[in-house]
């Protein structure tokens, strides 16, 4: 069983954060009236279906029904239990936390599961710190300060990026560890511990690889000495999967979100260098080809477009054509540069500075354009049968990923088709009828793929039978998320046993214990003592739509009316057909209202 917080301080979390800056610290909001719209994370979402209410202090998706307060806004987003989301959010408001409950461990057993990613990214903060201290050492960082100073990335680049060093010993930071009663578990489980207690990261140059909410969950290493293995990445831990993680995602996430574009490069002292000059919206990949969970990441912050800087070499190329098919794949605009003379972008500011580097940024090529260019260059270099049709096969494919992901119109699709035709000496018609056999293939492949690695979808939205008990509970509950004093006046007949539906239940009982203890309360009131996202969910639904209908004391009377006739109906009663009506009229306005929501009426 997870740690648990008192009700007092989940409370103090909730009010110390606006809901409104967490959010957009991972989705554009814009504001729309009294609320915020933006895109919602938690589907594929091409328009903004996610409102977040400032007043309410409550998000709601209504297209795939997720909504909750901010702690469950994190749960979700960061795939994190109930407990670990309040601690999180504790930390960023600077709140310590202690825990409800402690669990004493059993003899021979650890005290904490070795996958707590609560723990793994304390002693992840801890071995930070302790790098950083090696750095700024006046004797064991001398000389790694002087390579940073002859690289160009000055000293507030350094404190920035939290740049550390690991000694040359085997197992300095495992004897620092001991001295601070760190287990040994914990240090393995992190990635900064290897076989026989020896450290993983050996006399390198360390660059912390932080979340987009500032958690140290990994680190990056680039040797000082002759190591073939130049770069070394922490392993995968429950924190750190490096094909859904960026190095730079903390530090760019603003200006991603004011510019609603990202460029992408392959290095991390591309990444520092471009910040250090003012191109802040840059992040990287770290060591790996750039893939779906990137794209999908990159898409919540820069909704307009994406800018991949490559290398001119074969694995530059191949890498660019990789992540031109996956962002084609998820419908994510890409553009493409590449920087003159084959240097990285850290040697180019260096060399040419910022404003030459916003420049090759600025004449950034798309798709087309590119595979186009490419393949005049393949036909130039290769006169062979085998690499025409080679060259042929890869721009086909790349035309036919982008009709299947809706990236082509019949404009586009018709310029491009023709002028393959004249390079290829074919008819129109026949390159056309190629590109639809392609699409289908891809189409097929999609679904196949779909249906063995589907990653786990959200909660599907919480539905209740629409029978006449379960429209009463809701109206009545729909009234007193809003208007909790209204409560008062109908106490005496209406109580938790008047609820039948399990759910519904549950969230009529801490309701209506808080307005008996507290009186006037909020809907994040109701949120701090729910752990479930599925009851939060229908929390956030009850509370907006109820809001929209309005006319609570006269709703809340009906609603009363038929359930106290419900309750009596077993001995005789009638219930009254004209309240009843006026029951139904107000629970079917509500489904109107979700179903326009939904974008289902005009």
């Amino acid at each position: 069983m997870p740690l648990g917080y008192d009700h007092t301080t989940i409370e103090r979390v909730q009010q110390a954060l606006d809901i409104v800056d967490v959010i957009s610290d991972y989705v554009k909001l814009i504001k729309k009236g009294r609320e915020y719209v933006g895109i919602c994370p938690f589907h594929d979402d091409h328009r903004p279906s996610m409102n977040v209410s400032p007043n309410k202090q409550i998000f709601k998706c209504f297209s795939c029904g997720m909504g909750g307060d901010v702690i469950k806004f994190v749960q979700m987003q960061e795939n994190l239990s109930f407990p670990q989301a309040v601690q999180r959010l504790a930390e960023r408001a600077g709140i310590p936390l202690e825990p409800l409950q402690r669990r004493q461990p059993q003899p021979g057993q650890p005290g904490r599961p070795q996958g707590d990613p609560v723990q793994l990214a304390r002693v992840n903060d801890w071995a930070c710190r302790y790098f950083q201290a090696n750095l700024g050492d006046a004797d064991k960082g001398r000389q790694v300060r002087a390579y940073l100073q002859d690289r160009g990335i000055s000293a507030e680049s350094i404190e920035t990026w939290r740049l550390g060093l690991a000694l040359e010993s085997n197992n300095d930071l495992y004897q620092a560890a001991q001295q601070r009663n760190i287990n040994d578990i914990l240090l393995k489980s992190a990635g900064l511990v290897g076989m026989g207690r020896s450290d993983k990261f050996n006399n390198r140059l360390i660059f912390p690889i932080l979340d987009a909410t500032g958690r140290v969950i990994a680190f990056g290493g680039r040797t000082l000495a002759d190591d073939p293995a130049k770069y070394l990445n922490s392993p995968a831990t429950p924190l750190f999967d490096k094909s859904n993680c960026l190095f730079g995602l903390y530090q760019a996430r603003h200006r991603m979100v004011e510019t609603s574009e990202a460029i992408v490069v392959e290095g991390y002292t591309d990444v520092i260098m471009a910040h250090q000059a003012g191109c802040t919206n840059v992040v990287a990949t770290l060591g790996t080809s750039f893939t779906e969970g990137h794209a999908r990441m990159l898409r919540r912050y820069a909704r307009k477009r994406l800018i991949l800087v490559y290398d001119g070499d074969v694995a530059g190329v191949t890498a660019a054509n990789r992540a031109i098919d996956v962002c084609l794949r998820l419908q994510v605009d890409i553009k493409i540069a590449s920087m003159p003379e084959g240097q990285d972008p850290c040697d180019f500011i260096l060399s040419q500075g910022p404003e030459a580097f916003q420049a090759v940024m600025d004449q950034a090529v798309d798709v087309f354009k590119f595979k186009w260019d490419r393949l005049l260059q393949q036909f130039e270099a290769d006169q062979s049968l085998s690499g025409q049709k080679a060259a042929i096969e890869e721009y086909l494919q790349t035309i036919a990923t982008s009709m299947v992901g809706g990236n082509l119109g019949l404009v586009e699709r018709g310029l491009i088709v023709n002028r393959l035709a004249q390079l290829m000496g074919l008819p129109s018609s026949q390159v056309d009828d190629e590109l639809l056999k392609r699409c289908n293939r891809l189409r097929r492949q999609e679904q196949s793929r779909q249906g063995v690695d589907r990653a786990p979808e959200a909660p599907a939205p919480v539905e209740t039978a629409p029978n006449l008990r379960t429209v009463t509970e809701r109206e009545i509950l729909e009234v007193l998320l809003n208007e909790p004093e209204l409560y008062r006046g109908v106490e005496t007949v209406i109580s938790v046993k008047s609820f039948k539906t399990p759910i519904l239940r549950e969230i009529a009982e801490i309701l209506f214990g808080l307005i008996q203890t507290r009186g006037d309360i909020r809907c994040t009131d109701v949120l701090a003592r729910i752990e479930s996202v599925q009851t939060a969910q229908l929390i956030s639904e009850l509370t907006q739509v109820g809001q929209q209908k309005g006319a609570f004391a006269e709703r809340l009377q009906d609603a009363t009316n038929v359930l106290l006739d419900l309750e009596q109906k077993a001995s005789g009663r009638v219930v009254d057909s004209q309240t009843e009506q006026r029951l139904r009229q107000s629970a079917q306005q509500g489904r109107r209202r979700r179903t326009h929501n939904l974008g289902l009426v005009t």
